[in-house]
């Protein structure tokens, strides 16, 4: 057994480690020597293949944790970002990198599994903006790409002191925060998804990396079972008690529990898009990002899993073939044998956290 073992595991780490296909991936977007238009001094601090044993060491970070880059007009409720600067002694690349954590759009925050990640990068020379926007029931989707919007506009107001280029911003993230990356990265010119004190403002960038981000989201709605979750059946009383945690997690928890609203019951469309796809189609479509692809796509990085449970595989192939079509630069690596938030679980040694890391530090680095 302990040689049959030994096979699947390095079975599941080629399958894991293995590039983009050659349809969707790097030469097809820049061209066939795309890494000689790389600067050096970033080459220098790649990670050497996509297979490694353990992410390497490198200099702390410069942190400033809450800092408040938006105020929502008419509350005194703040947002607020951490900032990640390179260490003193790394040359800065000028790229600045707004991260949208992972929430289902109702929880979590900044903060969240993603040190590693952000460590790699600053010593790399980049900036990081990690944004706790606002999440349900607090504000809907609207408001979500609008705190994304307020982050952009934040940091081209605020490029000099953190020795960033305002033409060098990239927006990216995790799960919904891709989904929102993708939002905010492709409606810059639709005044419906910008907030009105930012009229007249710049909020474009000049790339965008999704994570395992949705795309559409009524095949989002029937992948998830939500038709058959969250409303009545003919013939069959809807179950109405909420779902609990177990005591033990929420104890193990302590105050992160609420902190991160793993409190909140309600995950789901419905109540979020007011109502069922059948009910507010146009609503699922408007805030879909597969809806808003047009000429002028910024740069795209699409990274998904095969065997996704929520978030179909399937859309993100849709929503590269549409930017394809529109002749944007776009680059898909779907992961085999790969599930959800794969790069939060054990990033500094996981196979399939370190290939999509040699794809977004690759990525960012075209953007310099």
């Amino acid at each position: 057994m302990g040689i049959y073992n030994v096979l699947i595991f390095c079975i599941h780490i080629f399958s894991v480690t293995r590039p983009p296909d050659a349809s969707s991936n790097f030469d097809m977007a820049f061209g066939l020597h795309w890494e000689d238009k790389i600067n050096p001094q970033l080459k220098n601090s790649f990670l050497p293949g996509r297979t490694v044993l353990k992410l390497p060491a490198v200099p702390h970070p410069r942190i400033e944790q809450n800092i408040s880059f938006a105020n929502i007009p008419g509350t005194d409720r703040k947002l607020l970002c951490d900032i990640w600067q390179p260490p003193s002694t790394v040359i800065p690349s000028g790229l600045a990198f707004i991260y949208l954590h992972g929430s289902a759009w109702y929880f979590l925050d900044k903060d969240l599994g993603t040190r590693p990640f952000f460590s790699h990068l600053t010593a790399q020379g980049h900036v990081i903006i990690d944004v706790a926007y606002r999440l349900a029931p607090e504000t809907d989707m609207m408001g979500m790409v609008n705190d994304v919007k307020r982050a952009i506009v934040w940091m081209k107001e605020n490029s000099g002191r953190y020795g960033v280029n305002p033409e060098r911003i990239v927006v990216g993230g995790g799960s919904a925060g891709g989904h929102l990356a993708l939002m905010a990265a492709y409606t810059i010119n639709d005044l419906q998804f910008t907030p009105i004190e930012l009229e007249g403002k710049d909020t474009s960038v000049c790339a965008v990396i999704s994570l395992y981000g949705p795309t559409d989201l009524e095949p989002m709605y029937y992948h998830t079972n939500q038709h058959l979750t969250t409303r009545s059946i003919p013939g069959r009383q809807k179950k109405t008690t909420p779902i609990q945690m177990p005591a033990w997690i929420i104890k193990k928890m302590g105050k992160e529990y609420y902190r991160l609203g793993m409190n909140k019951n309600a995950v789901t469309f419905a109540p979020l898009l007011g109502g069922h796809p059948d009910e507010c189609p146009e609503t699922y479509a408007l805030f879909s990002p597969v809806t808003h692809v047009h000429l002028n796509c910024p740069p795209t990085l699409l990274i998904h899993g095969e065997q996704d449970l929520m978030a179909p595989v399937k859309t993100t192939r849709s929503l590269y073939n549409r930017l394809v079509e529109k002749k944007n630069k776009t680059v898909m690596h779907i992961l085999p044998q790969t599930d959800h938030a794969f790069d939060l679980q054990l990033p500094k040694i996981s196979p399939s956290a370190h290939n999509a890391i040699f794809d977004a530090e690759r990525f960012l680095a075209m953007m310099v």
